[in-house]
């Protein structure tokens, strides 16, 4: 998952946001590659992995302050490889939840570590109850 956020942070979203600042062909987005992150994480240890992503995240953080960006700016319109236009604001957006959704992925792996363990509390126990909203998919 390491190697994933990695990529991400070097090849989606920063040079995303600039595409949506950009003007004309300019716009496009590059396809993400799903799959790069193990080619480029082979080897490497999980300290190395984590340094990489800090360093990465404050590059981004830095980029994204440094753009001044302004209430229009947000509403510049990028062309989603599969999506078609979004606005910059979509992205962003997505940027932070996309963290969020690894998040949970990472808490319901350390909770499953529990699941025989917790007894009669599991009815109470979201964090290993199924998701709904993929089961109903």
């Amino acid at each position: 998952m390491l190697g994933h956020l990695i990529h991400g942070e070097k090849t989606d979203w920063i040079a995303r946001a600039r595409k949506c600042l950009a003007q004309g062909d300019e716009k496009k987005f590059e396809k993400f590659d799903r799959f790069a992150q193990f080619e480029e994480s082979k080897g490497k240890t999980m300290t190395q992995l984590l340094a990489e992503f800090r360093q990465a995240r404050v590059a981004n953080l830095k980029s994204l302050d440094e753009m001044n960006l302004t209430e229009a700016d947000l509403e510049s319109v990028g062309i989603h490889p599969s999506f078609g236009e979004v606005t910059l604001k979509q992205l962003l957006s997505t940027w932070v939840a996309h963290d969020l959704d690894h998040l949970i992925q990472i808490s319901r792996v350390m909770a499953k570590q529990y699941y025989d363990e917790v007894g009669p509390w599991m009815r109470y126990m979201r964090v290993m109850q199924p998701l709904q909203r993929y089961e109903q998919q």
